[in-house]
């Protein structure tokens, strides 16, 4: 998988020629669980989100495995002049927050599913602010995706990138070479849930299994287990998005009161634009 799999667009096989011989120069890699991910058929990879680097180590050992991954991404990387054309060419999936515009990337994740491709998600919509870097509290995106398609969710949890790049740092640590721990879990088993309607109930219950399966597999690369219950910034007066500051009592206050387009008409989070993904 030199330059990517051979139904990848070029500008995807560009980038992972020019990326890939960096990160296998760069780093060392322990990954676990690839016969886990779905063959012949499109499903979601979620992932936790400890570092600005750590979408190249998940993309690097989903190339290596066979899979094109589409990230869902903030819009403004791919408004970036070169970057962003390259990313679109790439067939990424921007995501336009806290607009009516949102919801497009949503389609878009669905459509790219029923195509056969593996989406690419970061649950938590945001690098974690949890002080041991354990996941978070998730979004429902990646929930409210699989349980339109019925699609495989695989929890696709790392460990290692933090070390190259902290949380928000702007300082990368690239010697000695570190190690890029994956392991991929079986996909969440979620079958009970597709025939009830898509409330905000059913959506939470989803969630949560999908970061509890993305919790279990870090707990075995980590070799610890994760402190009880989810954090959530909120509940510790941070901010849910951006580098973490003291939340102003509106953003303490929970979600925004706007209109939502219809797919998010029963208050939930919306789409996982991860604000840092790509």
């Amino acid at each position: 998988m030199r330059a990517g799999p051979r139904h990848a667009p070029p500008a995807y096989r560009f980038v992972v020629t020019v990326l890939r011989p960096l990160l296998m120069a760069l780093t060392r890699r322990d990954w676990t669980g690839a016969e886990h991910l779905p063959r012949g058929r499109g499903f979601v990879a979620v992932s936790n989100h400890i570092s600005h680097v750590d979408v190249f180590v998940l993309a690097h050992f989903l190339n290596d495995s066979g899979f094109v991954p589409h990230f869902l991404g903030k819009v403004e990387v791919f408004d970036l002049p070169v970057v962003g054309a390259i990313v679109r060419a790439a067939e990424q999936i921007p995501v336009r927050r806290e607009t009516g515009q949102a919801s497009d990337s949503y389609a878009a994740a669905v459509e790219a599913i029923r195509a056969g491709h593996c989406v690419g998600i970061y649950p938590e919509g945001t690098l974690t602010r949890q002080p041991d870097l354990w996941p978070m509290r998730g979004k429902t995106g990646a929930a409210r995706v699989a349980l339109q398609t019925r699609c495989p969710v695989v929890p696709v949890a790392q460990w290692g990138a933090q070390e190259i790049l902290a949380p928000y740092s702007r300082r990368p640590h690239l010697l000695p070479r570190h190690t890029m721990r994956i392991r991929a879990g079986r996909p969440v088993d979620l079958g009970d849930l597709y025939d009830r309607p898509v409330t905000a109930e059913v959506l939470a219950e989803a969630t949560e299994r999908i970061m509890a399966a993305l919790t279990t597999e870090l707990e075995v690369l980590r070799g610890k287990q994760a402190p009880p219950g989810r954090y959530d910034p909120r509940s510790h007066g941070l901010t849910v998005t951006g580098p973490p500051r003291a939340a102003t009592p509106t953003e303490r206050s929970g979600p925004r009161e706007r209109e939502l387009p219809p797919q998010w008409a029963d208050g939930s989070d919306g789409p996982d634009d991860g604000e840092d993904h790509t």
